[in-house]
């Protein structure tokens, strides 16, 4: 598309819009391509959110990527270009430089389960990516971290290495590599991507063989050396990629940028924690992240001189400051800001929520609580923050002598500061008993308390078979429902004292502070009893030797008054006498020590920050947190392998895959040590809650846009795919090698798969080997070898069970297994048509079609 001729229609229904640099024209790429980019090319992706309305003035992301190999008429093709995109979008878009091989997490979670660098360029008369085609050699080097990359590699024994997973490709037969070095989450991750290979560009009929010990598949080594020759000396281990931790993240500085005559100037204003009233309106800055990435942010008075120069400005950066020049750069402007950028800051106020309701414990007023809503609506839950209305069984313990010690049930919601308590809640969401643990700990608990708090949970945990969702609390920052379990009757006392006052003398004076206005807000908290703790946006409650005295402020609601006279029996019993702000009695006066200031002036409404969700991988390794993100996350990108973190600002969601519980004890603290690294300068008493796989309670899953409680019943493990779900095994048993060999049955301890019978023709010249697949002389049965032809009657397919389904008959491509005509009657379109469709919309037709 030459950006001279105007800008190409983007279609409304799709998220994802892809151009490629060609003969100095942008031209689409077709959708069965995404993921592959050539190396001598530069390309432009468009993201425009789906889930959110289009009204609801959602940025766009819009991206220029640079492979690696490409030319400066390529890059000024493709900037070009941008820069019309940008004007013809309007507002309301992130720009972003990406490098090839040192993309942006918001790039990479585009593209899964992976991108593939293809080398050289692409010729005019080729198509992206061909399909079933089979005269093919290639070997690919995967990295499976959680964003996949696959990259082409010499055809030799000298590219591989212990850490990575490689890919043989050799168009009807795919053999993955796995070094010995990789982990099971990478091998699966890797296997992904081959399937994905296997399904978009041989329609699914490529054959997958896996090598996890060379000792086990020697039939598949064999068929490996026949091509890249026989191997000489050992295995070199690969230079560990480049991470960043979280204290080179945290490393941020403010620059203002700035015209002075012919010069840029560009001074240093801020390091972090930055407050959001630095940036103005009228001015450009740069945000620099550790020289992991730069942030151009762009006032909404800035000249489309300014923001047409926001490129080279940040390049100019990188390079006065010697960073590399693959460092990221991120464009925003003001409105448009991305969730990472916004977090870079202490607070974040956006007009768009300066209206929205559902947010915060104060709102729980707006709404009435309807426990089958919060069920049914779980997205409300996590706003709420709420897994119900805190009607459920309850049931409390205090750490005293390293065990825990039950509480009676008149005193539930009586704390001490000094002591550390476990508080399990039971309820029922959708006719299944759930159950949360709150790990409470007061500020003053001493550091044995904490730590036996910690092991007490975790006996409690394995009493429930590991079930628990666990969240951690500590005093002063309870979430609302943790407060509504106690119906406003939570009292925090000073001290260790036993809860019946125990250790306190009967003429003590003491001063509560009562702060809420309704059953699921209301906490009371024992401050010094002296005239300075008192604010006259609140009530408190004076004890005395023989009164008690209820104490309203002047600015406090009818509300906060019927919540403190329900309060006050939990206390005090003893007489109790009502006293205005302004109207106290001298014996009041002289019980606090005499009158002195304290805070009077009208309390500010508090502060709504406008952050997003944000999704984490925790990299299990020794040494510093690394965290990768997966940008527009869904329950795809939690895996049993995985321990994922999730910010929602307010609590900090650690999730453990099945495969992952070993991590319990770390997750905790790296979710401590992500609070205690943030720029933003996060409070350490932040909740924070475990999660485990198959227990996820409404307030984790309402921040995903849908979520399936059923996925992980029916989910295969890597191991399960590679026994069994990559198709009936058959034995290899024998390999005529040198010029010529026949391939003639599949080997049972190389695990590939699916069945079926392939002839491997070699010569002197390697690169000319081709395997062919063909049925063995025979007569047809529903023998694998059979099934694999793809002849089955259709009900024989059709809306069967995988313990229904033919021998051999592979239950992930039930489809392929029907005639051409009976393909074609059925789907209405030939098999070479339907594998060339995205993979999303083939799982839909076969859904439709009974063929899941």
């Amino acid at each position: 598309m030459d950006t001279n001729r105007g800008l190409p229609a983007i279609e409304s229904h799709r998220v994802l819009h892809i151009w490629i640099t060609e003969n100095l024209k942008m031209v689409p790429v077709p959708e069965r391509a995404y993921g592959n980019f050539f190396e001598e090319h530069c390309y432009i992706v468009l993201h425009v959110p789906q889930s959110l309305k289009a009204t609801s003035g959602a940025p766009k992301d819009l991206h220029y990527w640079v492979g690696k190999e490409a030319g400066v008429e390529a890059q000024d093709t493709a900037g070009s270009f941008v820069q019309h995109l940008q004007e013809a979008l309007g507002g309301a878009t992130v720009q972003h430089r990406e490098a090839q091989g040192h993309e942006s997490a918001c790039f990479r979670s585009y593209f899964r389960p992976g991108i593939i660098y293809r080398k050289g360029g692409l010729a005019s008369a080729l198509k992206h990516v061909e399909t079933n085609v089979y005269n093919i050699q290639r070997l690919l080097r995967i990295r499976a971290g959680k964003h996949v990359s696959a990259s082409e590699v010499e055809l030799s024994w000298h590219s591989f290495n212990k850490s990575d997973i490689f890919l043989l490709d050799l168009g009807k037969m795919m053999i993955q590599w796995n070094g010995p070095k990789t982990s099971t989450a990478e091998k699966a991750r890797g296997l992904a991507l081959t399937r994905s290979l296997q399904d978009r560009e041989r329609g699914g009929r490529a054959q997958i063989g896996v090598v996890d010990d060379e000792a086990e598949a020697t039939d598949l080594m064999q068929i490996m050396e026949a091509v890249l020759g026989c191997r000489v000396g050992n295995l070199h281990t690969a230079m560990p990629s480049k991470s960043i931790d979280q204290l080179q993240k945290a490393n941020v500085r403010l620059y203002h940028v700035y015209e002075k005559g012919k010069d840029v100037v560009i001074q240093e204003l801020s390091t972090c924690p930055l407050a959001q009233d630095l940036l103005q309106e009228e001015n450009c800055y740069i945000l620099d992240q550790g020289g992991f990435k730069i942030y151009v942010w762009q006032g909404r008075m800035t000249s489309l001189q300014e923001k047409k120069a926001a490129f080279s400005r940040a390049l100019g950066f990188i390079q006065a400051k010697g960073y590399p020049s693959y460092t990221n750069v991120e464009v925003v402007d003001e409105g448009a800001e991305s969730a990472a950028f916004k977090q870079l800051f202490r607070s974040w106020s956006g007009e768009q929520r300066k209206n929205k309701h559902l947010r915060g414990v104060g709102k729980l007023l707006q709404v009435k609580l309807d426990v089958g809503k919060l069920h049914s609506h779980p997205e409300l839950a996590a706003q709420l923050r709420m897994v119900d209305d805190g009607s459920g069984k309850v049931e409390v313990w205090s750490i005293q002598d390293s065990c825990r010690q039950p509480v009676d049930p008149t005193h539930h919601g009586q704390l001490c500061a000094g002591n550390c308590y476990l508080v399990l809640y039971t309820y029922q969401k959708m006719g299944l008993v759930q159950y949360i643990l709150y790990l409470w700990q007061g500020l003053q608990a001493a550091a044995h308390k904490i730590k036996a708090l910690k092991s007490n949970a975790e006996e409690l945990d394995l009493q429930y078979h590991g079930v628990l969702v666990q969240e951690h609390v500590t005093m002063g920052s309870e979430p609302p429902h943790f407060l509504a379990i106690f119906q406003g009757q939570l009292v925090i006392f000073q001290g260790s004292a036993g809860h019946d006052g125990k250790g306190q003398p009967e003429s003590a004076t003491r001063l509560f502070h009562v702060r809420g206005t309704d059953s699921y807000n209301t906490w009371t908290l024992e401050v010094p009893a002296r005239a300075s703790a008192l604010n006259s946006n609140d009530i408190f409650l004076l004890t005395t030797a023989g009164l008690c005295y209820l104490w309203f402020g002047k600015g406090c609601s009818g509300d906060q008054r019927e919540m403190a006279r329900t309060v006050v029996t939990v206390i005090s019993r003893k007489d109790k006498e009502m006293v205005l702000e302004g109207q106290e009695p001298p014996h009041f006066w002289e019980a606090l020590g005499g009158r002195a200031p304290y805070p009077s002036d009208k309390r500010l409404p508090e502060d709504v920050s406008d952050f997003q969700p944000r999704l984490f991988e925790c990299s299990i390794q020794t040494g510093p947190l690394v965290l990768t993100e997966v940008v527009f996350f869904s329950q795809e990108d939690l895996d049993k392998y995985d321990v994922m973190l999730l910010d929602t600002w307010e609590e900090i969601f650690l999730w453990l895959g099945a495969a992952a519980s070993q991590w319990k004890q770390e997750a905790v603290a790296w979710g401590q040590e992500y609070l205690k690294t943030h720029p933003g300068g996060r409070s350490l008493a932040t909740p924070i809650v475990l999660v485990k796989q198959g227990h996820e309670p409404p307030t984790f899953t309402g921040w995903f846009h849908t979520w399936d409680p059923y996925k992980w019943t029916s989910n295969q493990s890597y191991e399960e795919v590679v026994e069994g779900g990559l198709g009936a095994v058959s034995a290899i048993s024998e390999i005529t090698a040198v010029n010529n060999f026949q391939l003639s049955r599949w080997p049972s301890n190389g695990r590939a798969g699916p069945a079926a019978p392939w002839a491997l023709k070699g010569s002197k010249d390697s690169s000319k080997s081709e395997l062919e697949l063909g049925p063995k002389a025979g007569g047809r049965s529903s023998s694998p070898r059979s099934v694999a032809s793809g002849s089955l009657p259709r009900e024989q397919l059709m809306h069967q069970a995988v313990e229904d389904l033919p021998e051999g008959v592979d239950p992930a491509h039930k489809e392929s297994y029907l005639s051409d005509s009976d393909f074609q009657e059925i789907f209405g379109k030939s098999k070479e048509e339907f594998y060339s469709m995205a993979k999303w919309r083939q799982q839909q037709e076969k859904k439709q079609l009974g063929f899941f």
